[in-house]
């Protein structure tokens, strides 16, 4: 994808220098909750005063409860802002204005403004309107406060980890994630919370199913619009992260079996379907999930 000299958005706050990354950093804001419920307890009190010795060693105690960790247990690594970093940067505000241009452009067609989400970059660990995230949970959008959270380190363990590199799969998880701020913004996601209430859990599980599919038709609208950027290989990027990002290869992955009944975001079949449909139509029509108000 020739992304690079795009225009970018300026919805960005990059905050991947004061989260709560590895090293000898401590992000108060973290901190002092946990500081609060420790003291509750005598394990707890404990625990907090291991954090204090660590903290005076220069190590950062909000490791010691994993709120800093990556993959494997591993301590989070101090984020250090290089050229690689700038560059994660720049690709995530190219993309996020892009989004911008489209969502603005298929809004204004139904006489509608687009309200531009913001996106905050992390390492670590953070706090959003819906609660503490580390690394670990991946990029999420939170409608509480109606923006984006991504860990840039994320990019690395979708090539790595997940064996789907590219920039272009890179893009369509932010789209993905912008397609739950455009569920939100039409009611959808207030109408999923309401039927999900209704029912048991695997019910509310087959009703998260359906939000997500939807987020990656609704990415895959992004993707249709990008044809003047476009490189060969480009869409096998995006519907190959699809695939190993889906419920059933993750749970396979990690598990040796699947469970249907317990995925929240579908299967990878499902998943690059879905994608793709958005991508070849360009429709928000092609995108509907039955969760319309």
């Amino acid at each position: 994808m020739k992304w690079r000299g795009g225009n970018k958005s300026s919805n960005i706050d990059d905050m991947r220098a004061s989260s709560g990354g590895g090293g000898g950093g401590v992000n108060l804001a973290l901190l002092i909750p946990v500081v609060k419920f420790l003291v509750k307890t005598k394990f707890g009190r404990i625990v907090l005063a291991l954090g204090v010795v660590a903290a005076f060693m220069g190590y950062n105690p909000l490791n010691l409860l994993n709120f800093t960790s990556t993959g494997g247990g591993a301590a989070a690594s101090k984020f250090e802002n290089n050229e690689a970093a700038q560059e994660a940067k720049d690709f995530v505000s190219t993309v996020l204005r892009q989004t911008e241009d489209v969502w603005g452009a298929i809004f204004a067609k139904y006489g509608a403004k687009y309200s531009e989400p913001r996106l905050l970059l992390f390492h670590g660990a953070t706090r959003s309107g819906c609660g503490y995230a580390s690394s670990q949970v991946g990029p999420f959008y939170c409608p509480a406060d109606t923006r984006i959270y991504l860990d840039t380190d994320f990019f690395s363990d979708l090539a790595k980890k997940h064996h789907a590199a590219g920039d272009f799969a890179q893009g369509y998880v932010i789209a993905h994630e912008v397609g739950h701020h455009v569920q939100n913004l039409l009611g959808i996601l207030s109408n999923a919370d309401k039927l999900k209430a209704r029912t048991n859990e695997a019910g509310a599980n087959a009703i998260q199913v359906r939000v997500e599919l939807q987020a990656d038709c609704l990415a895959g609208i992004w993707g249709h619009y990008q044809y003047k950027i476009l490189e060969d290989g480009d869409l096998e990027e995006a519907l190959n992260a699809a695939t190993m990002i889906g419920d059933d290869t993750l749970q396979k992955k990690a598990r040796g079996y699947v469970v249907p009944d317990s995925f929240t975001h579908g299967s990878g079949a499902q998943r690059k379907e879905w994608f793709y449909k958005g991508f070849k139509s360009g429709s928000l029509e092609a995108c509907k999930s039955g969760l319309e108000s």
